[in-house]
């Protein structure tokens, strides 16, 4: 997990910051990114990909990463923007907004199969959060960020069951979107092609 960081670390940088996001795939709510400058030589036990670790222990990781790291910063990007600019796009500004939002400035970025429009150097590796710790760390960051934030959006519409399925297009969600069609933070352009025999939705 620490292969790009140390090629980084003899090159003399050290401010190095993982970048990840969550929620691409979503049908509800904000995009969610992450960006985490943790100390060089620093290895954190049990840092992998968000997806792969339990909600107990990404939360235990979210609080060692919150107090070991240099740096860590959260970028959104809420579903209007979303359904104006595209989800690729959201999750770019959502990333940018999370390095830009770093009060260290990072000498380089290791960034989970994207692109930032940022002039710091990077490098977008693919399966980034199974191979970089930093980029890891950033994905746990925003999954517990936003895995949060689907406990608030449930309290406000609680007939999505946002709280066991965080917004994504299972079937539960399926049905109550039929059921009770979509509340003001859904984002309608995903609808729109999931449900597009379904127009009296819209």
């Amino acid at each position: 997990m620490l292969q790009y960081e140390q090629e980084l670390w003899e090159r003399g940088l050290t401010s190095i910051a993982g970048v990840d996001e969550v929620g691409r795939g979503c049908l509800f709510g904000d995009v969610v990114a992450a960006a985490v400058i943790l100390p060089a030589g620093l290895v954190l036990e049990g840092v992998n990909d968000s997806k792969k670790l339990s909600e107990k222990k990404r939360e235990q990781l979210f609080e060692t990463i919150m107090e070991q790291a240099d740096a860590v910063s959260i970028g959104r990007v809420d579903c209007s923007v979303i359904d104006r600019i595209n989800i690729k796009q959201a999750s770019r500004l959502a990333m940018k907004k999370a390095v830009e939002g770093l009060r260290i400035r990072p000498g380089y970025l290791l960034v989970d199969a994207e692109k930032i429009d940022t002039d710091i150097e990077q490098l977008a590796v693919i399966h980034g959060d199974a191979l970089s710790q930093s980029i890891a760390a950033a994905s746990i960051i925003a999954k517990v960020t936003r895995d949060r934030l689907c406990l608030q959006w449930d309290a406000q519409y609680p007939q999505y069951g946002l709280g066991s399925h965080k917004g994504y297009a299972t079937k539960e969600h399926r049905q109550a979107l039929l059921e009770y069609g979509p509340s003001p933070l859904h984002r309608q352009s995903f609808l729109g092609k999931l449900f597009a025999e379904q127009q009296e939705l819209f």
